[in-house]
């Protein structure tokens, strides 16, 4: 796969809390709460608005229990969940996301349908792996900081689920990093992982964002600061690859552990 680029070269980081960045966002809000959209829905802006929507398929793959069911409910605004239910089948969950691209200064709305599979109904059924990974733009790979062995899963993973898809974009993202005081991951490992793989690392917090003045609702616009670093990193790594495909952009390919 291409080389990714470095963060903030391809997507303009701080643009959602800009005001015009603001102007967008308020389509994927109501109320100052998120909007869920469904798998045929899509924002509707102004009139005099139009952007292009990029579209992409991420499959979530980790361990059971490292957190891949709170990241996708934390990315769409929804609840994350407090007890660990192993998720049965597939859950597709679809994330729209606004963002600036720093070469045209053109605004894209990225959607992004997340594929999310238990760790057991993988392992029972060969099609599932087969129907998450088909036609796959992106892997997100998860560990988390309170399961030392998630980890150390980690090159498992990789090989096993993206080892045939040179082509497709690879981020690792370590969740319960609200539990980093009880970390079994320290952060030497990380700098020796980034640096022996080469891939994005990102870290997230499993737990909901504040709540609006009712006490109840989650906070739309607090919830998208959270989680606006995982969604950039996202549109940018499959921004860029998008580029190299279409040759627009060198393809700097580089070798990663085998």
């Amino acid at each position: 796969m291409a080389r990714p680029p470095a963060p903030g070269s391809v997507i303009v980081p701080d643009w959602h809390e800009s005001a015009e960045g603001k102007e967008y966002l308020a389509c994927i809000l109501r109320k100052n709460r998120r909007r869920v959209f469904g798998l045929l829905e899509r924002p509707v802006l102004p009139p005099p608005v139009a952007i292009d929507t990029a579209s992409y398929k991420i499959f979530v793959s980790g361990k059971s229990g490292v957190g891949k069911t709170a990241l996708v409910a934390k990315l769409a605004g929804l609840e994350v969940p407090v007890i660990h239910h192993e998720t049965t089948g597939i859950q597709t969950t679809v994330v729209f996301w606004p963002a600036k691209l720093q070469a045209s200064d053109r605004v894209v709305m990225f959607r992004f349908e997340f594929w999310d599979c238990g760790e057991s109904a993988l392992k029972k059924f060969d099609h599932m792996l087969s129907a998450c990974k088909e036609k796959t733009d992106a892997f997100l790979f998860l560990f988390s900081f309170t399961d030392r062995a998630s980890f150390e899963d980690l090159p498992g993973q990789l090989a096993r689920v993206a080892g045939e898809a040179p082509g497709v974009v690879r981020m690792v993202i370590g969740s319960k990093f609200d539990q980093y005081m009880h970390t079994d991951v320290p952060e030497r490992d990380l700098t020796a992982f980034r640096q022996a793989w080469g891939l994005p690392l990102l870290r997230v917090k499993s737990v909901s964002g504040r709540r609006l003045a009712d006490g109840r609702t989650l906070d739309g616009r607090a919830g998208l600061a959270d989680i606006a670093h995982v969604l950039n990193g996202l549109a940018e790594q499959l921004w860029h690859q998008d580029q190299v495909a279409a040759g627009v952009l060198p393809n700097t390919s580089e070798n990663t552990p085998s």
